[in-house]
């Protein structure tokens, strides 16, 4: 059973040997070639599984810098008409590169047809796939229908060989696919060869050759992606070599097409573009492949076992480790280290579980793994991040959650991102990272998910919402020949460049110091009769009561010693007092002190899932409203204190730009964050609402308030 706190089952090293793979699909001499499921509820009882990783996304406090680079036109689909308003964006470009002729010119692709080269940040079109294509090209339906994808040959400035993947309607060709599932081919995914007369040119004229086109029952989990490896050079074994992630075709759960080896479907592909000992004649097939010596299977396939395989690249330090980010079904958005030979394990698998089609809820999906996992060879996520439903959420209805994969930073504007693997989720624009010495195959645990913030050359704190223009984000992450980095948005077709990184309240609290201040003299109490003040503590020994006027903490001391403060440091240590037996326990940490009715606090509680626990709140004459970017709504930050230990609190108050973080137990990732320009100084504190603590090792740090 996977562990909890993030952790899951042991991948063994065998899944990564395309023989011994190929000798167990040999000795299964199972007909179509498909993994043996294990049925969980025939062999046994056991419980499902509601929240598969439970460590939520931590906050890094680290924050990418970005500047907007391009804007592209509106466009259209076609032909149209449109009935699904995700696919009404301005634009619905799709990545970015850069070409590989050192013209520092970037490529984007627009699903809704066109491809457009842009150049210092001015986009023109071109090639135009629909006009070229014909009235069989579609967009119109499906999320990642049209013109997805453009991959220029390594020796483009040569030859001026590029490809594309697009999608055309069944019904409107009388091409015949290579390969078509089961269910009836309502879609061709296309990958086609382009060659331009003139590689330098600014628009494309040339020649266009078909290499493989693959027939698909839905409009959705297409053919997502065709990319080089970069990292490869002239004579390495991965050089020359196209890969293709073609997803399941939304077939839904019970779609075993994943496993079969003789489809495509549900797979990494890696074929010869200037080949030709493919069925088709169009495409060779490396001889490298792990599966071109196994009966029946097709020797194209390069991984298997996935559902909608979006987005995969390679580490520029690591050449042939390629990460790939997957679209789960049910709860788990994975990244893979993705190796010749592995099975991901979808339908059977979803992240490192069960997939438990026959079940009778659909919210029971997920099982733990069987005890002889190991003798199926899937392989499992090294980082992942569930959909962490708001509580009462329909687990059957889609919560909109859906992971795309990035890339490992090796720039140099950012030397902070260095190491990490960037990644997000493409519908809300939330931005996280994953560093790659912990997302480790075969490990026990999955590798910890980080969250990004984002500012503004000014060094405004935005969000990807903000940025696009609308709640559906559509991020995508682009790349250029340097490894720097860039995000992408369909909702107003915009793109920005990462041009640095900034730490989250990383002001000036130096100038006036504050130590050895935990004496009685030095504090004003709401209600002095309920404090103690043994030496070099400050204890709350009595809970305090409602008071009139505002709803805000009932009691608390505020330290009148030294001067009122603009930014400040405070750090202390605090200790929760109530018994470990009584729920939703809390001490607080004033800042911003004006008065009784107008200050910051910070809500330390044991508690994380009602609306005044554990949070960074302020008061400003009227009822404490909640600051902190962690609450979701359901849940905030992981409790800050669960026992009666002591526990090192700071908390980081920077005035002139309103930041706010809070950290717990020497952590250098804040546990709740916030910005807030309310109050620009005042004093500090220490309280809580009806519980009682203490406070001890205070210091203060700051700047003098302007009077």
């Amino acid at each position: 059973m996977p562990a909890q706190l993030g952790s899951r089952p042991n991948s063994r090293s065998f899944r990564s040997s395309p023989l011994l793979l190929a000798l167990m699909a040999l000795a299964l001499l199972v007909p179509v070639l498909t993994a043996t499921p294990f049925t969980a509820r025939a062999a046994e009882a056991v419980d499902s599984v509601r929240d598969p990783v439970p460590r939520q996304p931590v906050e890094s406090g680290l924050g990418l810098v970005v500047e907007e680079y391009a804007a592209l036109p509106k466009t259209e689909p076609v032909p149209g008409p449109v009935t699904d308003p995700r696919l009404r964006r301005h634009a619905r470009i799709n990545f970015l590169s850069e070409l590989p002729d050192r013209s520092g010119r970037m490529a984007v692709p627009d699903l809704n047809s066109r491809l457009y080269l842009v150049e210092n940040g001015r986009p023109h079109v071109y090639l135009d796939v629909a006009a070229t294509v014909g009235p069989a090209f579609f967009a119109s339906s499906g999320m990642g229908s049209g013109f997805g994808f453009v991959t220029f040959a390594p020796d483009f400035r040569r030859t001026g060989r590029f490809y594309t993947v697009h999608t055309e309607k069944a019904d409107a060709t009388t091409a015949r696919p290579d390969y078509v599932q089961q269910a009836a081919t309502n879609y061709h995914g296309v990958v086609t060869e382009w060659t331009a007369d003139d590689p330098a040119a600014g628009t494309f004229a040339g020649s266009r050759r078909e290499v493989l086109r693959i027939g698909f029952s839905g409009g959705g989990h297409g053919i997502q992606q065709i990319d080089f490896n970069p990292t490869s050079r002239p004579g390495d074994r991965d050089h020359g070599l196209l890969y293709i992630a073609a997803g399941d075709g939304a077939q839904g759960v019970n779609n075993g097409e994943p496993q079969d080896l003789s489809l495509p479907h549900g797979k990494i592909l890696r074929i010869d573009p200037r080949g030709r000992d493919s069925a088709n004649g169009r495409y060779g097939i490396p001889a490298s492949n792990p599966f071109v010596s196994t009966d029946g299977a097709l020797g194209e396939i390069y991984a298997y076992g996935m559902r909608d395989p979006h987005r995969f690249s390679w580490d520029a330090a690591s050449p042939h480790r390629l990460y790939l980010g997957h679209i789960g079904e049910h709860a788990v958005e994975g990244v893979y280290e993705v190796r010749a030979g592995d099975n991901l394990g979808w339908s059977e698998r979803e992240g490192a579980f069960v997939y438990d089609k026959a079940a009778a809820d659909p919210c029971d999906r997920l099982l733990p793994l069987p005890a002889d996992d190991a003798q199926y060879g899937y392989t499992y996520p090294v980082a992942a991040y569930d959909h962490d439903p708001p509580a009462g959420w329909n687990c059957r209805s889609d919560l909109g959650r859906a992971i795309v994969g990035g890339f490992v930073y090796r720039g140099s504007l950012a030397p902070a991102l260095r190491g990490k693997y960037l990644y997000g989720d493409l519908v809300d624009g939330r931005l996280l990272y994953s560093e790659t010495r912990e997302m480790r195959r075969g490990s026990d645990r999955l590798a910890d998910a980080y969250r990004l913030m984002l500012f503004d050359r000014t060094g405004k704190r935005v969000t990807m919402p903000e940025l696009a223009g609308d709640s559906r984000v559509d991020i995508r992450f682009g790349q250029d020949a340097r490894g720097e980095l860039y995000l992408l948005s369909k909702a107003n077709g915009k793109i920005w460049k990462v041009t640095g990184t900034r730490q989250f309240a990383d002001c000036r609290t130096s100038g006036t110091t504050l130590t050895h201040v935990t004496g009685q003299r030095n504090w004003a109490p709401v209600t002095p009769a309920k404090w103690t003040f043994p030496r070099g503590r400050v204890t709350l020994a009595e809970a305090g009561s409602a008071r009139p006027g505002p709803r805000r903490p009932f009691e608390y001391a505020v330290l009148n010693a030294g001067p009122r403060f603009g930014s400040t440091r405070i750090d202390a240590e605090v200790r929760l007092d109530t018994p470990v037996e009584i729920s939703n326990r809390d001490v607080i940490i004033v800042f911003g002190h004006q008065s009784d009715t107008r200050f910051y606090y910070a809500h330390l509680s044991s508690d994380n899932t009602i609306y005044p626990h554990n949070g960074i709140f302020v008061v400003n004459d009227a009822d404490r409203v909640r600051l902190d970017h962690q609450w979701n709504g359901s849940t905030g930050a992981p409790p800050a204190v669960t026992d009666a230990a002591w526990h090192d609190v700071r908390v980081v108050h920077c005035a002139d730009s309103g930041e706010i973080a809070v950290y717990v137990d020497g952590s250098k990732h804040p546990l709740m964050t916030a910005v807030d320009t309310t109050f620009a100084a005042g004093r500090v504190g220490f309280g809580s609402f009806d519980n009682v603590g203490s406070l001890r090792n205070l210091k203060v740090s700051g700047q003098r308030a302007r009077q």
